[in-house]
């Protein structure tokens, strides 16, 4: 193996033509340089200088080399810059914003591998809704990385310098109190619910006017007994008898006892999870993060595209 610290000190000997002139370049001595090319003499198998009692004078094959060299050693020096480079992106700070559930269900996962824990990344975090989050992402904004989540094509939007990338759908599930008596997994008609009270989102939003079509389009009016913005809150009213709710599978992790959660063909629903970042999509930090969310999201069903 060809030693690096070799091949620079050949270019400065041709370069001075003379061990002695590189030895004062190199700050080494001219015996030193004498015994540096004598190595990469017997690492290379060739001869690269004609020596005399007075002079050193580089053959050929040195001059060859030296060109050769050159690139070799700009190569390495681009490598080198580029490594440091990426450990001093990695080793410093990712802001991220995303929403509750997700941050509920993928952070304690993920702060918690000796994965994540070896590639240095320093978290800041901003937990809140998707309009809220987006705003951290405008011109001066104070985030690199916004997972949001979007219910049907409306609701949201994004600075035009966004990229956006599709991460996968997270599904709606109805849930009921276990004290009703239905059993969890059972598939119900929407007319068996037409009946039962429900714990819906605030009306005016975006997200609550996706699903009163949806149910409207089931010929579902429901019987509203509690407006909520909170699954977790929502979760809990069901499971103490209040209502049926309508909660998506990331929010169902730390789901109460005492909800079961049933199959309603004509209820299809879910939001679509998206990866928003602004600036230089190639940053380190973001697609270390991204490698890592994808693993854990894939326990959930949720296929996740890579930013590229």
């Amino acid at each position: 193996m060809v030693n690096p610290v070799h091949l620079r000190t050949l270019l400065e000997v041709i370069r001075h033509g003379s061990f002695a002139g590189a030895a004062t370049t190199l700050g080494y001595t001219a015996s030193a340089v004498s015994q540096q090319m004598s190595a990469l003499e017997k690492d290379t198998g060739a001869t690269l200088f004609e020596r005399s009692a007075r002079s050193a004078v580089p053959t050929e094959a040195a001059v060859v080399m030296s060109r050769h060299a050159a690139k070799v050693l700009t190569d390495i020096d681009a490598l080198l810059a580029s490594t440091a480079r990426a450990q001093a992106e990695t080793s410093q700070e990712l802001r991220l914003g995303l929403f509750p559930s997700l941050a509920t269900y993928a952070l304690p996962r993920l702060l918690s591998t000796q994965q994540w824990k070896s590639l240095g990344i320093h978290l800041k975090v901003y937990v809140a809704e998707p309009a809220q989050t987006i705003q951290g992402l405008r011109t001066g904004g104070e985030l690199d990385l916004a997972l949001v989540y979007q219910v049907g094509q409306a609701g949201l939007a994004w600075p035009s310098s966004v990229s956006r990338q599709w991460i996968g759908d997270d599904d709606f599930r109805v849930v009921l109190p276990e004290a009703w008596g239905i059993r969890a997994g059972s598939t119900v008609s929407a007319d068996q619910l037409a009946d039962m009270p429900w714990i819906l989102h605030h009306p005016g939003t975006a997200d609550a006017t996706v699903i009163e079509r949806l149910f409207a389009g089931c010929n579902l009016h429901p019987r509203v007994v509690a407006y909520c913005d909170d699954f977790n809150a929502s979760l809990e009213m069901a499971a103490a008898g209040l209502g049926a709710a309508l909660v998506p599978d990331l929010a169902m992790l730390n789901r109460p006892p005492g909800i079961v959660a049933l199959d309603v063909p004509e209820i299809r629903l879910a939001r679509s999870i998206f990866a928003l970042q602004t600036g230089d999509r190639q940053n380190v930090r973001v697609r270390l993060f991204m490698d890592q969310l994808a693993d854990i999201l894939r326990q959930r069903s949720i296929e996740p595209k890579h930013i590229s």
